[in-house]
């Protein structure tokens, strides 16, 4: 039986609406994309000392920017005319707060350049191991739990969410090596305290992804996991 003139309109309202809750994911990815530039970025200013990168940096930001601008306007859109319910309701609202943590880890990547401007203005203080390591951990939860929110896969939000530990333990040891240094030399505090910034900004950008990570676990699976890992510990789902 052929679909009645009211019933096809009602078919192609609804493959527009799936059409544009696609476009509106793919969107957030791309946003994604170029957080992750902006921390790799942010980083190779640091140890290349390449002060040039700092001013990709922050062209970069302009267009994190405006993406979130025109990903909320296009949610707050859809929300108005579509009038989504259930699932659909869940992935536009998480598509919002995905955003916000995406916006914030640019916003950190430019902490990051202000901390390395400073420092480009010294000698450097020691040999740069473990911020490297931090940054490409950071850098790769982004990209993972942005992967998971593009696949609706919770194995690999979950993977995100285990990672941020290591961050943790990084920022914790470099913090206490250029406590270190301070404490033998008074000259050296203020670089040393502008890479414990650094650190600490890079540990918040690994927060940023466990959060990511954590809507998309809500969005697939109807569940708040937030707070509810302690450190070391893995995150069981119901039905999992």
């Amino acid at each position: 039986m052929a679909p009645t003139p009211g019933q096809e309109d009602s078919m192609s309202t609804h493959r527009k609406f799936d059409e544009a809750l696609a476009a509106l994911k793919t969107k957030v990815v791309a946003m994604g994309q170029v957080a992750q530039t902006m921390i790799q970025e942010s980083m190779k200013s640091l140890v290349d000392r390449d002060a040039k990168l700092i001013q990709s940096v922050l062209s970069n930001e302009d267009r994190l920017d405006k993406y979130q601008v025109e990903i909320d306007d296009e949610a707050i859109r859809l929300m108005a005319i579509q009038a989504p319910v259930a699932m659909d309701l869940r992935f536009i609202l998480m598509v919002a707060r995905i955003n916000t943590e995406v916006e914030r880890i640019g916003d950190l990547c430019v902490n990051v350049c202000e901390s390395v401007q400073l420092l480009l203005a010294e000698p450097p203080l020691k040999p740069l191991v473990d911020l490297p390591k931090m940054a490409e951990t950071a850098k790769r939860m982004v990209e993972e739990s942005l992967q998971a929110f593009h696949e609706s896969s919770t194995e690999k939000a979950l993977q995100v969410i285990k990672k941020d530990d290591e961050v943790d333990a990084l920022n914790d040891q470099i913090f206490r090596e250029l406590l270190t240094y301070m404490m033998t030399d008074p000259r050296n505090i203020s670089r040393a305290l502008a890479l414990i910034l650094t650190a600490r900004n890079l540990e918040r950008i690994a927060d940023h992804a466990t959060n990511i990570a954590e809507e998309v676990v809500y969005l697939v699976k109807g569940e708040d996991i937030r707070h509810q890992h302690p450190q070391g510990e893995a995150v069981k789902l119901h039905g999992r």
